[in-house]
């Protein structure tokens, strides 16, 4: 029997995978984007619900409120090639490492062994290091024959989430990135942050809204489903952050002066816990003086207790996911019940091209 997690605020027996399920229809599992980034749908869940788009959201803050934006850039981690043998792999790359290594989910109807070379589609090779993080890891740790992010965007394909159904093409390099991407490293989108165009941005700017950055590298991780029955014994991935001082600064001036802080997703919301806990005793303004950086495995769920977020702008998450406890344990476990049962009814556009929803604090 797997033991509870020492890290997590959830007790054991408090609550049953259960009680974070929902019924979802096939049907309302988006495909694709709309056709506008900012013309998606907004559920403003705050309180009394109210269907809004994206672009209303200037007129919902407020001058001096503060958006905290996730700036990680969604890599073409995807990678097709074959074993010595003929058999076919596919690589998913979970993070690049020095001297060309890199380390990678592996699909492979028999895996190869240390020291084996793969052949890639582009013509690059990935020699097999073996497993990693420990030598019976999940993961392969792999040497490629040239530097990995120029293979990537070369050969590789965007890495869609599994219940996108269709092959990648150009309109998802475009679309399954936000517009403000720019540290690379991610396997999944930051999706809240994909209904932001250049016209909200700058409407927000007109309004007073000020905005800040941070970077928590998506693994894929996010995707994976929680497998015990009590949460409290669910043990989280761990993903790469950094949150720069000048990001805590403008958080803690926002707070000084009666602002809001809005976190855009539940990566931004990560980063943010992280250095929160890290800083434990210390004041806000103490972690202002320099960057933050490091892994995160935290896990947020009811009973978590938030540092400095005020309102949170998320995506709909997947049935039974770590992601629908964070969320129940921002706005509260009813409210996230009548918010998704509204979504549903309303047919919503669901998971990482569909709609979002605004949140405030329980």
């Amino acid at each position: 029997m797997s033991q509870p997690n020492p890290n997590s605020p959830l007790r054991p027996g408090q609550f049953s995978l259960a009680d974070f399920d929902f019924e979802l229809p096939p049907e309302l599992i988006a495909q694709h984007p709309a056709p506008e980034r900012s013309a998606s749908r907004l559920l403003d869940a705050r309180g009394e619900l109210h269907d809004r788009v994206y672009s209303d959201l200037p007129a919902l803050l407020e001058p001096g409120d503060l958006l905290v934006f996730n700036d990680t850039r969604v890599i073409k981690a995807r990678l097709f090639g074959t074993k010595a043998s003929g058999g076919a792999v596919e690589l998913l790359v979970e993070r690049v490492l020095d001297g060309h290594e890199v380390v990678a989910h592996m699909r492979a109807s028999r895996k190869p062994a240390t020291g084996s070379r793969l052949l890639m589609q582009g013509g690059f090779e990935a020699e097999v290091l073996g497993r990693w993080p420990q030598p019976d890891g999940a993961l392969f740790h792999l040497r490629l024959s040239d530097e990995p992010y120029g293979l990537m965007q070369a050969h590789g394909h965007v890495p869609l989430p599994p219940y996108i159904t269709h092959a990648d093409d150009a309109d998802d390099a475009r679309r399954y990135q936000t517009v403000f991407a720019r540290v690379p490293g991610s396997v999944a989108a930051p999706t809240a942050a994909l209904h932001f165009d250049e016209a909200l941005l700058e409407r927000l700017r007109e309004r007073g809204v000020r905005s800040a950055h941070l970077t928590l590298h998506v693994g894929a991780g996010t995707f994976q489903p929680v497998k015990v029955d009590d949460p409290a014994h669910h043990h989280m991935h761990s993903e790469r952050y950094m949150v720069p001082g000048a990001t805590l600064q403008a958080i803690a001036e926002t707070r000084a002066r009666g602002g809001r802080v809005l976190a855009v997703g539940t990566t931004t919301v990560r980063a943010l816990e992280s250095v929160a806990r890290d800083l434990g005793a210390e004041s806000l303004s103490a972690g202002a003086t320099r960057d933050w950086s490091g892994e995160t495995d935290i896990f947020i769920a009811p009973g978590h207790q938030f540092a400095w977020i005020d309102l949170m702008l998320t995506n709909f998450h997947l049935p039974k996911s770590t992601l629908m406890m964070l969320v129940s344990a921002f706005a509260g476990m009813e409210p996230i019940r009548r918010a998704y049962a509204h979504a549903v009814r309303e047919r919503y556009r669901f998971f990482s091209y569909g709609d979002g929803m605004l949140l405030g604090r329980e």
